[in-house]
């Protein structure tokens, strides 16, 4: 059996220990491992006319030359957000121009699975393990129902794929924001500011809510809840005025939203229909240092939640989903997706993502008046308290 795997979107820490686990779990079941470069960008570059390129799509993974991958961060075998069910008709490469479905323009898309299914054909590849969040998968189950083996595995340091109560890169991207907010605790203190610290999350505030709470700090603003800066600036200026350092600390989902207002966005779209995001940290800050007359510290977090090693937590998650899928693919039992809910390793129909939308369960963990994380009853719940 020959086994595809790739990585899509943006990378997180434990995706090195996921293929590294595949690889092993495969190789001494007797299976062969073709690394796909670039998610769904190296089959959709890959020119069938020329074979003798397959270096700069495809690599063939083997124990030797995963050996070492686990211990860093990020893909070793990189990551684009290449959507080959929607590509503009401008950026389709150039040896596919003349192929029949190039010419069925959608909503200046055109889907190219047609030679997607040709590249998979032409690999000799029997099924894909594909490890990515939605935009990725959602790919994946358009795979799927074509009739291509499909074995999925959730990443996303939001942890927002609906079906599984955890993503690799979650954790890790946790601990990086609390080590970051902690630092920034001598600045603000030193200073005596109000400081600003904008995390990663474009739909779901679960990083913005489970940092904070971890991190202790003042006020969380998530995705899920619009809030009023005028009424945070209050909240804030209490906060500070009640501590014995004269300083408060606040976090702020990317993708939170003033009342009113909208969602802070930069750029061109990507392949699935996503433009930048990141700014509304900078705006609340602006509002909060005019309404206050105060000095203020803005940091945007950013990539660094999801740059360097995964944590322990990671790399046992990645490693369990690796073995999970490809024992899967060993037993030929194609179309799902592995996760973990309540606390235990699972299974689910892969469609099942693109059937709900995983957000924080304000009225559970978030005081809504507040602006902050409310856990009030833990008996019964899981580790990270969904």
């Amino acid at each position: 059996m020959r086994i595809g795997i790739l990585t899509g979107g943006g990378d997180v820490p434990g995706l090195n220990p996921c293929i590294k686990g595949v690889v092993y779990r495969a190789v001494d079941n007797g299976a062969e491992v073709i690394g796909i470069r670039r998610g769904w960008g190296g089959l959709l570059e890959y020119d069938l006319s020329k074979p003798e390129e397959d270096g700069h799509n495809v690599l063939r993974l083997d124990k030797m030359n995963t050996r070492t991958i686990d211990r860093t961060g990020g893909t070793f075998l990189h990551t684009s957000r290449t959507n080959p069910g929607k590509v503009k008709a401008a950026e389709i490469p150039q040896f596919l121009k003349s192929a029949s479905f190039a010419s069925k323009v959608v909503d200046g898309r055109v889907d190219c699975t047609p030679h997607i299914l040709k590249v998979l054909e032409h690999l000799k590849i029997d099924v894909l393990i594909t490890i990515g969040g939605d935009d990725t998968q959602s790919y994946s189950v358009k795979l799927h129902k074509t009739g291509f083996p499909v074995i999925a595995i959730p990443k996303t340091m939001d942890n927002d794929v609906f079906g599984t109560d955890y993503c690799i890169g979650f954790s890790t991207a946790v601990t990086r924001s609390v080590d970051f907010i902690t630092a920034l605790r001598t600045v603000a203190g030193s200073h005596e500011r109000i400081a600003i610290v904008e995390l990663f999350g474009r739909n779901s505030g679960e990083t913005s809510l489970i940092s904070a709470y971890l991190a202790g700090v003042d006020r969380a603003i998530i995705s899920e809840v619009p809030f009023n800066p005028d009424r945070l600036a209050e909240l804030l200026d209490e906060d500070r005025k009640h501590n014995p350092s004269n300083y408060a600390l606040m976090t702020i989902s990317e993708g939170a939203t003033m009342v009113g207002g909208s969602i802070v966005e930069t750029g061109p779209e990507d392949a699935y229909g996503h433009r930048k995001l990141g700014g509304v940290g900078i705006l609340t800050e602006e509002y909060i240092k005019k309404k206050l007359h105060t000095h203020t510290v803005y940091q945007q977090v950013a990539y660094l939640m999801r740059s360097g090693e995964p944590d322990a937590l990671d790399r046992m998650v990645a490693f369990s989903y690796a073995s999970l899928a490809t024992d899967l693919v060993l037993k030929k039992e194609f179309g799902k997706m592995v996760a973990l809910r309540e606390g235990k390793y699972t299974t689910v129909p892969i469609d099942t993502l693109t059937q709900g939308v995983k957000r924080v369960d304000v009225d559970a963990l978030y005081d809504k008046e507040q602006y902050r994380p409310k856990v009030s009853h833990l008996l019964g719940k899981p580790m990270f308290l969904y």
